[in-house]
């Protein structure tokens, strides 16, 4: 992994993300921000391969390591990484495609597969075949890419299918989507009498078209997929219920750990009021589970929040908005 890493950290292209040194999550989404905020774009694909993991070809893949690496001997050693199979009750299981389950070289394998297969195929597409601007980004098997006439997006997503089949993968067909979004996609859909236009997902955030306050200008609005906050909430209520007994100070204590890892990665620009109604819901679910212990079946809810402030960090905006971060970190 070590070995490997650099030697395909020079070969990977920009708008690649995703197990990469220093290209995590937010830096792929402050790029998908720049990108609809800036450029003319109108459409959007969001594109799901179906279960790539488990469907990637070892042969496609050594053949891809190869014309990179030369030592035999690391190829012999990638060759006994995805012959490794599965364990099933206790047996192990040979495999023919899809990367080993739990080593640590997947992540790495699974972006030369698409380098190749996908990421300098979309270049040398957007190169010959795009009519106006599209924009790309990929984090690991999930790829949004903005088009911005329909004629580009529809023929991509064609020629896509195709170039996916070539090498043994295809898209879902329930969660691969183009829709109309963008800076005319509001206008448009009034014009229409189609409502608000459609939201697309894409780690972790819900992606909508907005307006600034005075009215005018396209904003890009994010906020929390509302299952991933229900299922957050779910666990939450399981574990207070597991630990009613601890007491107020390691229930305290332990939610506002839980608290500040998910303000660290939701707090973004936008989001504000769902991150302050997951606190609200957040101490709902806390004063259940402490009424839920005898004597204290009566506290209030006024003094719950006391208790809540106590411990619980408020709310607040802790990531820049990603036009500007994204201008730092790529200063071209």
């Amino acid at each position: 992994m070590a070995l490997l890493t650099p030697v395909y950290e020079a070969e990977f292209l920009g708008f690649s993300y995703g197990f990469r040194p220093g290209r995590g999550q937010h830096e792929a989404l402050d790029a998908l921000a720049y990108g609809l905020g800036k450029r003319r774009i109108n459409w959007v694909l969001d594109a799901d391969i179906r279960s790539f993991f488990d469907t990637i070809s070892h042969d496609w893949l050594i053949r891809f390591i190869e014309h990179r690496i030369g030592d035999r001997r690391v190829i012999r050693l990638i060759r006994k990484w995805l012959a490794a199979g599965v364990l099933e009750e206790g047996r192990r299981i040979e495999t023919v495609e899809g990367t080993p389950q739990g080593a640590v070289i997947s992540p790495l394998l699974a972006n030369v597969y698409l380098h190749y297969v996908y990421d300098l195929w979309v270049r040398q597409w957007r190169q010959r075949h795009a009519r106006g601007d599209v924009i790309v980004v990929r984090y690991a098997d999930d790829t949004i890419i903005g088009f911005e006439h329909q004629q580009d997006a529809e023929r991509f997503l064609a020629d896509l299918s195709a170039r996916l089949a070539e090498f043994g993968l295809g898209l879902h067909p329930d969660k691969t989507r183009l829709i109309e979004f963008g800076r005319n996609a509001i206008a448009n859909h009034r014009s229409r009498g189609l409502g608000k236009p459609k939201t697309f997902d894409f780690l972790g955030f819900t992606h909508y078209c907005a307006t600034r306050r005075s009215g005018s200008g396209f904003v890009l609005g994010r906020t929390p997929i509302r299952s991933r906050m229900q299922t957050k909430l779910r666990e939450i209520k399981k574990q207070l219920r597991a630990t009613r007994h601890d007491g107020i100070e390691a229930q305290g204590q332990w939610l506002a750990k839980v608290l500040r890892g998910w303000l660290a990665y939701y707090a973004v620009p936008m989001s504000a009021p769902a991150i302050t109604a997951f606190r609200h819901h957040l101490i709902e679910r806390w004063l259940r589970a402490v009424r839920r212990r005898g004597q204290k079946h009566r506290l209030p809810w006024r003094r719950m929040k006391l208790i809540a402030n106590r411990y619980l960090p408020y709310p607040r905006i802790l990531h820049p908005w990603p036009e500007l971060r994204f201008l730092v970190t790529h200063p071209r």
